[in-house]
């Protein structure tokens, strides 16, 4: 499942990269970080996918929960901020973040009960 959810966000950076662009954190280069995080997020989807190799793309896939939080807390506040967003959005994007905690024990459970080779 964790496959699914990682390849679905992967494949998203491809097709509205837009979106993503405009919550990369200042200081990175947005298409670039964009297209980075997409083709690791499906690198790391194919890794859970395959047993051999399902305990490294799990701990991979907790750093990059860990790593993409701060773009979370970017659009957050940037829809705080925005007059134009709605109430609905910056709820979801403020109610996302403590939902990266769980993402990261997911992501390290998957690993930690991998097969060994």
């Amino acid at each position: 499942m964790l496959a699914v959810l990682l390849g679905g966000a992967g494949v998203m950076h491809f097709i509205r990269p837009r979106h993503f662009d405009r919550i990369v954190p200042p200081g990175l280069p947005p298409r670039t970080t964009t297209l980075a995080s997409g083709v690791a997020e499906l690198g790391i989807a194919v890794g859970l996918a395959v047993p051999a190799t399902r305990r490294a793309a799990g701990l991979a896939a907790a750093a990059l929960f860990v790593a993409v939080f701060p773009a979370n807390v970017t659009m957050a506040r940037d829809l705080l901020d925005s007059a134009r967003s709605t109430r609905a959005s910056r709820l979801v994007a403020v109610a996302r973040l403590p939902l990266q905690a769980p993402l990261v024990a997911w992501a390290l459970r998957v690993g930690r009960h991998a097969p060994r080779r």
